[in-house]
């Protein structure tokens, strides 16, 4: 009886979802609900540009075609100090094996409708970056699996190097499965008394699972939320079917000024930056090359020698024996 009640609870605490904070209060200025347009195809408080497309039941950040980038930002800055955002998307295409780029969901300074090349957005940005990456770009000392889902936060001097997946930089991630699934996946991103953390339901069943929670993370308030995606060689369709943002009342001990937190600098207790290895990753990889030819010169030079020895041995085994069937005849 008692294992059957323990089975029976472990089934009811699986299916719980993510559980909302006390006291939460959606604000709708800073969420993308459908219908997403107006009359006009406008999204009220927002802006796109780009080769976003935004229809009634979806915001396309690109299509499923190469080179393309788009991007919306919410025009209002938000000024509440604890937040929640609650995201369903989807990321899917025509590619089976290779796909990319990915998206991301930033908490800015800026108002960065202008294009980059952080995933469609700008990069040396002020704030904060959620990264859905699917492709990887570089298979070095920092790989990791992908599809990867990681937060960056800068404070508009760091430089975002794509091209290394920017494992140099980010303050934390997880690799997660979202890419190419029959349903939307969902996220939910917590900002609450300094500590940031990011939850995935992948496979659609109202089931959790923490990516990441880091403590001491400072963000200021009257920040842009933003959402941008980018295609290179490879593609998918980047949609976004909701975008539900939560204020969340402050915990207890916690202190608002909105003028003494809108002044603050983005920062992070996560891992720090580590050196820029671009330059150097090239280094090696040209030492490792011409180590390869080296190799393979010497391995040409050994075989042609080993050849020509064994051509020369049966050469004068050869003449060894004709040698031999004359001394007979003579005989």
């Amino acid at each position: 009886m008692m294992i059957l009640l323990v089975a029976c609870l472990a089934v009811v605490v699986a299916k719980v979802p993510l559980p909302m904070e006390t006291k939460v209060y959606i604000r709708r200025e800073h969420s993308l609900i459908k219908p997403f347009t107006s009359t006009n195809m406008d999204v009220p408080m927002w802006d796109y540009s780009g080769h976003t497309i935004v229809s009634n039941s979806e915001v396309r950040l690109v299509p499923d075609h190469q080179s393309k980038e788009g991007r919306i930002w919410n025009t209002i800055p938000m000024m509440t100090p604890n937040w929640e955002i609650l995201m369903q998307f989807k990321v899917h295409g025509s590619g089976r094996t290779l796909y990319g780029d990915g998206f991301a969901l930033w908490y800015t300074k800026e108002n960065g409708i202008t294009p980059g090349p952080v995933f469609g957005g700008k990069n040396y940005f002020n704030g904060m970056g959620i990264f859905f990456d699917t492709y990887s770009n570089h298979n070095g000392e920092h790989t990791h699996g992908h599809p990867y889902v990681s937060a960056v936060i800068h404070n508009g001097t760091q430089n975002y190097d794509h091209d290394m997946d920017g494992t140099h930089n980010e303050v934390a991630g997880c690799q997660s499965s979202f890419r190419g699934q029959n349903h939307e996946t969902f996220v939910s991103v917590k900002y609450i008394n300094k500590v940031l953390s990011v939850h995935l339901d992948v496979r659609g069943k109202n089931k959790w699972t923490k990516c990441f929670e880091v403590k001491n993370v400072i963000l200021p308030v009257g920040y842009h939320l933003g959402l941008s995606a980018s295609t290179g060689q490879l593609a998918d369709n980047h949609d976004v079917v909701m975008l539900k943002t939560y204020e969340v009342d402050l915990v207890e001990g916690q202190t608002f000024d909105a003028v003494r937190d809108a002044a603050l600098v983005p920062s992070a207790d996560g891992e720090a930056d580590r050196p820029h290895v671009h330059s150097d990753k090239g280094k090696k990889h040209e030492q490792s090359t011409a180590v390869s030819a080296l190799w393979i010169i010497f391995y040409v030079f050994a075989a042609l020698v080993i050849g020509l020895a064994v051509i020369a041995v049966a050469i004068l085994v050869w003449q060894k024996r004709e040698e031999d069937k004359k001394r007979k005849r003579f005989y």
